[in-house]
């Protein structure tokens, strides 16, 4: 059976620092990293041969998933569950995004 992805908006209701998301990753064994993109860009459909667990700390990202035919679009604080092997996209909104991801 294969395993869908999760997004798990944030429920704070204040946006939480790059520090405290980290925190949380730690806390499930992660070891977290950051990356970031430009305003509007754009990655083609595309798998991974890991899961993901991906925080966004700043701006916003829209993933595809063309197979199950949705779109979930994170801001500030929103978490995503990616399993390996799940075609995905991304389209980085127009303020450009900033995101910690690890590896399980």
């Amino acid at each position: 059976m294969k395993k869908t992805p999760r997004l798990t908006p944030w429920a704070g209701s204040t946006t939480p620092t790059e520090s405290t998301l980290r925190q949380l990753m730690a806390g499930e064994g992660l070891d977290p990293y950051s990356w970031s993109n430009a305003p509007y860009d754009v990655y083609s459909a595309h798998t991974h041969s890991y899961d993901k667990v991906i925080y966004v700390v700043q701006g916003d990202i829209t993933f595809g998933l063309p197979e199950l035919g949705q779109e979930l679009k994170m801001t500030a604080g929103d978490r995503l569950d990616l399993p390996a092997g799940v075609i995905h996209t991304a389209q980085v909104g127009n303020e450009g995004v900033l995101c910690l991801e690890g590896h399980r």
